[in-house]
């Protein structure tokens, strides 16, 4: 099993910046991706940002050039620096960690994005 501590949602004003993190703990292969998705009241839960083992990095077409990803192999977490906040970037936030054959998800943090 993995575990995920996220931290570092609330509530920020249009313009303004968050940073997220999650750290992994458990039964952790040596090599695996991670990354956030996110999930606005009444919408799919989408893709965000993706860092893969070695740190290629992906990001959904709305959030290029205001949020980076990064991780820390060595705490087994994953960060979201999120700048130029919209409150269109209001929802949920859940990090994941992929193993062979499997997606771990994080409980999700609240981001709200309002004047």
């Amino acid at each position: 099993q993995v575990q995920f501590v996220e931290s570092g949602g609330g509530l920020v004003q249009p313009g303004g910046s968050l940073r997220l993190s999650c750290a992994a703990s458990g039964r952790l292969f040596s090599i695996y991706a991670m990354g956030w998705s996110r999930q606005a009241p009444g919408k799919q839960r989408e893709l965000v940002a993706h860092i893969s083992s070695l740190g290629g990095t992906n990001y959904a077409d709305s959030v290029k050039g205001r949020f980076t990803i990064s991780r820390d192999s060595a705490k087994n977490t994953v960060y979201l620096q999120m700048n130029s906040l919209k409150p269109e970037d209001t929802a949920v936030y859940y990090c994941y960690l992929d193993q062979p054959g499997r997606r771990y998800w994080g409980q999700g943090t609240q981001v709200t994005v309002s004047s």
